[in-house]
């Protein structure tokens, strides 16, 4: 079995697709967002997989989407935000190099605004935001080997951090 070379968690806004890509360039690997699987695999974006079929058919398919990619994988993966939840995805990511990528309100609502087609976030966002993020953090935390701070830094330092908590070096 092999296994990603990085694994990004964190809210929405934290950075996990952008540092990600960096990231893998750094790295001379491939970028895979879970996300993106999820969408491809159902055929439709995600909000609308909410719509149609309910969170709970999207979290089911989340959690396979995650160990498909932790099992295959090589690269640097980013999973969504709230993939963490799920204790079976939890297990998947037990030993893996996964980094935190902490955010702050503030800074996830420059970089995404609220007003973004997230299903979670659609009604009184900034407050659902801080919910989910009450809920979500014990968990980041409890997966990560590493945590990063995104405040105040450039994608760039972002990445640069990530490498350097995990011990990495560029191709």
């Amino acid at each position: 079995m092999s296994a990603p070379a990085v694994v990004l968690v964190g809210p929405p806004g934290a950075g996990k697709s952008t540092v990600g890509r960096l990231l893998a360039e750094r790295l001379g690997v491939s970028f895979r967002d879970t996300d993106a699987d999820i969408e491809e695999q159902a055929g439709k974006p995600i909000p609308e997989i909410f719509i149609d079929e309910g969170e709970p058919h999207f979290r089911a398919l989340e959690v396979q989407a995650v160990r498909a990619a932790a099992e295959s994988h090589t690269g640097v993966l980013a999973l969504g935000g709230g993939a963490v939840m799920a204790a079976e995805t939890r297990a998947v990511l037990a030993g893996l190099p996964v980094v935190f990528l902490e955010v702050a309100l503030g800074d996830a609502v420059k970089r995404v605004g609220l007003d973004a087609p997230r299903p979670l976030l659609a009604v009184n966002p900034r407050a659902r935001w801080r919910e989910l993020m009450d809920a979500r953090r014990p968990l980041y935390l409890e997966v990560a080997k590493a945590v990063v701070d995104t405040e105040g830094r450039a994608p760039e330092q972002v990445a640069d951090a990530v490498l350097e908590a995990l011990e990495l070096k560029q191709a």
